[in-house]
């Protein structure tokens, strides 16, 4: 399992994918959407995991659990 940060990349203009922990970025894209993409699959290919989304002000702002991925919060069941 291995765990993403999407962020803006401030020296370039552009938002970037980040494996937590690692140094350097795994990938760069235009756009903030096509930035957690990347990092969904990169997560998915590796086991699963979480993606976190930054805001411009580096922030957490959103975060996604990546089958097969455990999700600390997941959804309770009320219909069962």
């Amino acid at each position: 399992m291995s765990n993403y940060h999407v962020s803006k990349d401030h020296s370039s203009g552009k938002w970037k994918v980040q494996k937590e922990g690692g140094r350097k970025a795994s990938g760069f894209t235009d756009t903030q959407k096509e930035a957690e993409k990347m990092a969904k699959q990169f997560s998915g290919n590796s086991g699963g995991g979480e993606v976190r989304i930054h805001g411009l002000d580096g922030k957490i702002r959103d975060s996604d659990t990546v089958k097969p991925g455990n999700d600390p919060y997941p959804p309770k069941d009320t219909t069962h």
